[in-house]
């Protein structure tokens, strides 16, 4: 028999769950385990989506209420059953910063990111087919700029090879999902020693640099084109941590400042 102490302790279990902000839907998925997957939505003018592959939904946002509690000057959050309305908005991942990805099942995919509002709900605005690989990494990016009339974008994916642990440095790679920017390369200047490096070679759009190991501390980030002394998109104080994996990615409108921006997101 429950006693009420034990009775408290199994409330809180089922309430404390309900009340993280962004908490994710149990959906129906493909079995966990086999492989690996970042979604991203990096197409600028794109509405908010949720993400599939095939016809099965692998990324959604649930609904919350919060409210103040002023007595306790606290804030409580109570899942809504509902789907949010506003998936994942244009800059956002669906699997946040911090290095998560999404289980997928290997095999042959139409990976594709949906409109997630009430109006044109669930209809496909990019697609991309894919082969997943047993135990591999993925990144799925939504990007291009978005064209309101056709209620389109573009969409690409890459291999996400992540090195062995190494503690004694960080690995950064850099991603072009610019669609009308040239090949660019990325240039890192630790803030500390004044040292700049080239992250690799030139990054085309909708393409990946190899992971390259950096020394772990704070960066000054910039890209530039072939041949070039200027830096057409930069990034101050980014910290690069001992053993972790890090992915630059240049995304927005390069002929509209507001929107270009270079997306710092942790594969490990």
């Amino acid at each position: 028999m429950n006693t009420p102490r034990s009775i408290l302790l199994l409330v809180l279990t089922a309430i404390l769950p309900a009340c993280e902000e962004n908490a994710v839907l149990e959906i129906a998925g493909p079995p966990a385990g086999g492989a690996n997957m970042k979604f991203f939505n990096f197409a600028p003018g794109a509405p908010g989506v949720n993400f599939y592959a095939n016809d099965t939904k692998v990324t959604a946002i649930s609904s919350t209420t919060c409210v103040t509690l002023t007595e306790a000057n606290e804030v409580q959050c109570t899942t809504v059953g509902a789907e949010s309305t506003s998936g994942v908005n244009y800059g956002g991942s669906a699997n946040g910063a911090n290095g998560w990805y999404s289980d997928i099942e290997p095999g042959q995919y139409t990976l594709s990111g949906r409109i997630a509002a009430t109006t044109d709900k669930n209809l496909p605005i990019s697609s991309v087919q894919a082969s997943i690989a047993t135990g591999g990494n993925y990144s799925y990016y939504l990007s291009g700029i978005y064209d309101a009339d056709a209620k389109m974008a573009d969409s690409f994916i890459v291999d996400d090879p992540i090195p062995a642990v190494d503690y004694s440095v960080a690995y950064v790679r850099f991603v072009n999902a610019i669609s009308n920017a040239d090949p660019m390369t990325l240039h890192v200047t630790n803030r500390e020693t004044a040292a700049e490096s080239a992250m690799g070679g030139e990054v085309a759009y909708a393409s990946a640099g190899a992971f390259t190991s950096v020394a772990p501390g704070s960066y000054d980030l910039a890209t530039r084109y072939s041949g070039g002394a200027t830096d057409v998109i930069t990034r101050v104080n980014v910290g690069f941590n001992p053993g972790r994996v890090y992915t630059i990615t240049a995304r927005g409108d390069i002929n509209t400042a507001s929107t270009i921006l270079l997306d710092n997101t942790a594969n490990r």
